[in-house]
């Protein structure tokens, strides 16, 4: 977006005089003369091809206009004043941008932020959410989290956590598994990585059998398809700790595989500053941090 130019010193000169509606106390408060005031508004004036000012005999007075310019206009000079003077004493908002895989956002992330928030008040996080397809130079990030095994062209990567798979289901489907084997009677429904499902199988000691029906990008759209009873999601139990404890998915068996693990990654390119190294450093302590949760569910889970 290209912006007009902008006549700030005429701009200045307005408000100024419109606060004091005088063009003498603005220039003092300037420190300009009270010529050179006149001459910006005037030229503001014609800019615009509007009167801002009606000149009476005995000091000034704002049309419609003026009155209309004034506000936007104070308060725009109010907020870089206070953001100069913020930058100047180092109190200045520090601006994080962090993208996030949904799944991984919504069900380990977001519980934890409000601690991170309390520790860094001054770092503004602004956070977006993908399905582990993200451009960290096109799309502006400080950081990416993203699955898998660590390895992206030009980007450095630290390991977060280990999300192991196995079958959850609605209770219903549930009830009708006795053992693993019994899963071949319902439908398995998959994420875009077509090994998960068969490295499951294979080492429940079941022979994969051809996989059909949707196909999910994302663990959080087919965790939801689960909950509805259209058939059994192999997922993440620890970022679907949520709807495990509250009744609405059921894990039938202990098995797990693991496939990847999430992981902080950034190009190697950029050096990071003081609000990416506070966040990474927050993020990868919690990530060695014991989560309780996690195994609560394993042992509520049956042996199969």
């Amino acid at each position: 977006m290209v912006r007009p130019h902008l006549p700030l010193n005429a701009l200045r000169a307005f408000e100024a005089s419109a606060r004091h509606l005088s063009f003498t106390r603005a220039a003092i408060e300037l420190c300009v003369t009270q010529a050179a005031i006149s001459h910006q508004v005037k030229g503001l004036e014609q800019r615009l091809g509007t009167q801002l000012f009606r000149r009476l005999p005995r000091g000034l007075a704002l049309t419609d206009e003026g009155l209309a310019l004034l506000p936007a206009l104070g308060d725009s000079f109010d907020r870089i004043a206070e953001l100069v003077e913020s930058i100047a004493s180092g109190t200045a908002a520090q601006l994080l941008s962090v993208a996030a895989v949904g799944t991984f956002a919504t069900g380990w992330l977001f519980p934890r932020l409000p601690a991170f928030h309390a520790a860094h008040p001054r770092i503004d996080l602004r956070l977006f959410t993908n399905n582990n397809r993200v451009d960290l130079a096109g799309e502006g990030l400080d950081y990416a989290i993203r699955f898998g095994a660590g390895a992206w062209h030009g980007t450095e990567a630290v390991p977060l956590v280990e999300t192991p798979l196995t079958p959850l289901c609605a209770p219903e489907l549930a009830a009708r598994l006795a053992a693993p084997a019994d899963l071949l009677a319902l439908p398995l429904l998959r994420s875009y990585r077509a090994d998960e499902w068969p490295r499951w199988l294979a080492q429940a000691g079941i022979a994969p059998p051809p996989l059909r029906g949707p196909v999910f990008d994302s663990s959080l759209a087919m965790a939801e398809a689960a909950i509805l009873g259209m058939g059994v999601a192999l997922a993440p139990p620890a970022m679907l700790s949520r709807h495990l404890d509250e009744g609405r998915l059921v894990r039938p068996f202990a098995l797990e595989v693991s496939t990847g693990r999430y992981w902080l990654t950034w190009l190697q390119s950029r050096t990071p500053g003081p609000a990416m190294i506070a966040f990474r450093e927050w993020i990868v302590a919690e990530a060695c941090a014991p989560d309780p949760g996690i195994a609560t569910n394993r042992a509520m889970a049956h042996t199969g």
